[in-house]
């Protein structure tokens, strides 16, 4: 409901949209961010059924390991990435960026990362097989690294696992 209709003049909700431009603008921006679109859109019905196809998760997330913190907290670049389902580690890394971290975590993988429940569905058939990897793609706001480089090479690892679906879990 619009709080116009409540006779107020301004929104009770936090706008992402607009704190994004008002961000944007109170740091010397001088266009008002644009949102990323795609005249045509990437998507396309599967060529072949799920029982016949191969599915992979691709997460925003990076591989948590105690050596990497300091790395990863310290502003490394972070690239696209594939990582063995059978060498997950217990967490991953998601401290660097900013979200309600009171109501959620990275610490349970099967909360996010679907791997059990793709195992069970390729158990009966749902599904011809899992990726034998995740992906991950770094959490970035630039539009341009996101379609030049890191779509490109996120394309390059599902295609050397012969993956013909992908489940995306952003964070």
């Amino acid at each position: 409901m619009s709080t116009e209709a409540k006779g107020t003049a301004h929104r009770t909700h936090v706008s992402y949209i607009d704190k994004s431009r008002e961000f944007y603008a109170a740091h010397g921006y001088g266009a008002p961010y644009r949102w990323a679109h795609n005249d045509k859109t990437p998507f396309a019905a599967l060529p072949k059924p799920l029982a016949e196809s191969r599915v992979g998760v691709v997460t925003t997330s990076f591989p948590y390991a105690d050596d990497q913190l300091d790395v990863w907290a310290g502003g490394k670049v972070k690239v696209p990435y594939a990582l063995s389902v059978s060498d997950l580690p217990d967490r991953m890394f998601t401290d660097d960026l900013s979200w309600d971290k009171d109501a959620t975590h990275t610490d349970d993988l099967g909360s996010f990362l679907p791997i059990a429940q793709l195992q069970a569905a390729a158990a009966v058939g749902r599904i011809r097989s899992i990726s034998p990897r995740i992906y991950g793609v770094p959490t970035d706001y630039s539009q341009r690294r996101t379609r030049e480089l890191d779509a490109p090479a996120l394309l390059d690892l599902i295609r050397e696992d012969d993956v013909d679906a992908l489940i995306l879990v952003p964070l």
